[in-house]
């Protein structure tokens, strides 16, 4: 029996090489694709854990905005993709009113997860695809890898090996204190060792609070993730990643993280 941890590694063997060669050589549309197939599959997780059998045109509508907004990203720039937004939060709610409000059916779960998964996963992964496109655009992705994966190896091998205090047992069992630590150490150190050597470009201390704050936030996306699943009542998202569970057990402190660090780009460095 191969061990959860040993897949673990097999699959990040197999995966970070394709990802590397994605990022470095592959054209704007073909990133674009591989983002948008990333939200689909991303999407089709999120509606099994939160969409009853019977809700399929919630279920349509969201795989409609997984496909939509990542190309609106490509195609058009950060208007359009809000454009897009705002015609999915109309098209949910007039489509409430029209199948449910209209006789009597005054739950709104149905729309509010519709509208939760659009924004939580195409809406946040769409900025990937706007922030590659900018300047400097590729050494702005693999800084988000770098605080993501430093982050998560650290804390992996520091919480298993030091880990005493859990940090939220309901929601995610494995975290502790000592984890978060190795979180926080091991992407500020992973970012200031790639502005260094790769990044030179971007100010040291503008890496260091990005390295910080990214950790933090990419952590409370695992945790929101992990909120999900304990409400679904289920492990893992999927099963699409050996030792990783699904797609979005992969990506749950990227979706977070992409948009911090596109904003503190637009907001605060430029």
């Amino acid at each position: 029996m191969i061990s959860s941890h040993f897949k673990r590694w097999i699959t990040a063997v197999i995966a970070v090489p394709i990802l590397f060669v994605l990022v470095l050589y592959a054209s704007d549309l073909v990133f674009a694709l591989f983002v948008t197939a990333v939200s689909l599959v991303g999407m089709l997780e999120y509606n099994r854990l939160v969409f009853d059998t019977p809700s399929m045109p919630e279920r349509l509508l969201t795989i409609l905005f997984a496909l939509l907004l990542p190309l609106a990203a490509h195609f058009g720039n950060s208007h359009v993709v809000l454009g897009v937004i705002a015609v999915g939060v109309l098209v949910s709610l007039v489509g409430y009113v029209l199948t449910k409000a209209r006789v009597g059916n005054f739950d709104l779960s149905s729309p509010a997860r519709l509208l939760l998964g659009v924004l939580y996963i195409p809406f946040l992964l769409s900025h990937i695809i706007l922030l590659r496109q900018g300047e400097k655009g590729i050494n702005w992705v693999f800084f988000i890898i770098v605080i993501a994966f430093a982050g998560d190896v650290a804390a992996f091998y520091i919480g298993r090996t030091f880990g005493k205090r859990k940090l939220a047992p309901r929601v995610s069992p494995g975290k502790t204190v000592e984890g978060i630590y190795g979180l926080v150490a091991g992407s500020v150190l992973g970012c200031v060792v790639y502005q260094h050597f790769v990044f030179p470009q971007l100010p040291v201390a503008h890496a260091v609070v990005m390295g910080f704050m990214g950790s933090l936030i990419g952590q409370t996306g695992d945790l929101f993730e992990s909120t999900i699943k304990r409400a679904s009542g289920v492990k893992d998202s999927g099963e699409i990643l050996p030792g990783h569970g699904g797609i979005l057990d992969r990506i749950d402190c990227l979706l977070f993280i992409i948009p911090f660090v596109y904003y503190y780009k637009v907001f605060v460095i430029a």
